[in-house]
C-alpha cells in the first residue's frame, strides 16, 4: 500500500484480491494484474465545500491511489461521464468494481444497472461502499429495498471476524474496533 494515505487502505486490497479470486474460481479470464474500476457518483465533492476540501479530485481518486504500486490495474468512472464511465469495454475488462454512491442513485440509468448486474452474475466482483446500499445495482442484486435505520451515536463499534482463515481477514485479529461510529440496523 505504498503511497496510500487513506483510512481505506487496510481493507481495500484484501477485498479486491478476494473478489478477484472469487471471479477466478468462477471461470473469469484473469489478467496478470487485478483489474479494478472505482465508480463514484462524484456529487458531494462538487456540491459541498467541506467535502471538496477533503477530496478535491473526488473520493474515487483517493480510492484509486490506494492501489498504486500493487498488482492492480486501476481506472475510475463517474456518473456524469458517457454511460456513467461504465462502457461495455470497461465492464468486460473489470475484475472488481468498487461502487461509491450516496445522493444520486436514481440518476444511474437502468441500462447500466442491467449491464453491471450481468457482469456480477458472470463473475465480476462488486464492492459496494458507503450509502451504496440504496444504489440501484445493490437493490437489484439483493432483491430487497435495502432500507435500514441508523443513528449518529458516536459510540464504539466492534466488528468481529467470524472466519479467520478467509483471505479478506488476514492480519486483522479477532475484531476491528471503531472508536466513534454511526450505528446501523434493519
Amino acid at each position: 500500500m505504498k503511497g496510500c494515505h487513506s483510512k481505506f487502505s487496510h481493507t481495500l486490497l484484501p477485498v479486491a484480491e478476494s473478489q478477484a479470486c472469487l471471479g477466478y474460481t468462477m471461470g473469469v479470464n484473469m489478467s496478470d494484474k487485478i483489474r479494478v474500476t472505482i465508480w463514484n457518483e462524484y456529487r458531494h465533492e462538487k456540491a459541498e465545500g467541506k467535502i471538496k476540501e477533503i477530496y478535491p479530485e473526488g473520493i474515487h481518486k483517493v480510492l484509486a491511489d490506494c492501489f498504486k504500486g500493487e498488482n492492480f490495474e486501476v481506472r475510475t468512472a463517474t456518473l456524469d461521464e458517457e454511460f456513467h464511465g461504465l462502457t461495455d469495454e470497461v465492464l468486460e475488462s473489470t475484475d472488481v468494481l468498487f461502487w461509491w454512491g450516496h445522493m444520486a442513485h436514481q440518476e444511474v440509468s437502468d441500462e447500466i444497472v442491467e449491464k453491471v448486474q450481468s457482469r456480477v452474475l458472470n463473475g465480476m466482483g462488486l464492492v459496494v461502499l458507503h450509502s451504496g446500499h440504496h444504489s440501484k445495482i445493490f437493490r437489484r442484486l439483493m432483491g430487497t429495498s435495502c432500507n435500514l435505520k441508523w443513528r449518529v451515536a458516536d459510540e464504539k463499534e466492534r466488528l468481529w471476524v467470524v472466519e479467520p482463515g478467509h483471505p479478506i481477514t488476514e492480519g486483522i485479529g479477532a475484531y476491528i474496533e471503531l472508536p466513534k461510529e454511526e450505528m446501523y440496523g434493519e
